[in-house]
């Protein structure tokens, strides 16, 4: 069932943007892969009659961003290590700022039960091409995932114990939630 036209807007009453990180180096073991949750963001998307007239725009406040989970590592993350581990993001990796995200194309896909995005991301002074796909089920159930290579954007990974322990360069970035 194709996507009806009008116009969506996406949030945090609606829908949930997360971030999810893997470690590396040496000493991954020691670190946890993490899920980052957006607080502070707003989605719109437009879909049209005419599929010329689709189009995705989003912003989000990078220090509006908490870790809510945190898997593997030698111990659990504790609440301190997260209200850490969001002063050091905000500290050595990501300044708190606007995050905007423009789609240039949005083509519907899979018989219309999902769309495939190309637009812009501009974070951290940067913009950069970023590429995904959206699938949305017949009750407006809407899910996508792309990757970010933070390097790409004049991001330096997160690394610890002397380098031993880094974040990957490639995080992923998920939403999912229910168009309204």
């Amino acid at each position: 069932m194709p996507i009806t036209p009008g116009t969506y807007e996406l949030g945090p009453e609606n829908a949930s943007l997360r971030i999810e990180t893997e470690r590396g180096g040496a000493a991954a073991k020691a670190g946890h892969d993490l899920v980052i949750e957006v607080g502070s963001w707003h989605g719109t998307l437009e879909v049209g009659e005419d599929p010329n007239q689709n189009s995705l725009t989003l912003s989000a406040d990078s220090g509006s961003m908490a870790v809510i989970e945190g898997t593997g590592g030698v111990k659990a993350l504790t609440e301190e290590d997260k209200v850490e581990i969001k002063k050091t993001i905000e500290a050595e990796v990501l300044e708190p700022g606007q995050i905007e995200f423009n789609s240039s194309r949005v083509t519907s896909i899979d018989d219309g039960e999902g769309l495939s995005v190309t637009g812009e991301l501009r974070m951290n002074g940067n913009s950069h091409r970023l590429d995904f796909e959206l699938k949305v089920s017949p009750d407006g159930e809407v899910s996508g995932r792309a990757t970010v290579k933070q390097s790409d954007w004049g991001i330096k990974p997160y690394s610890g114990l002397f380098g031993t322990l880094k974040v990957k360069d490639e995080v992923e970035v998920v939403a999912e939630g229910f168009l309204r």
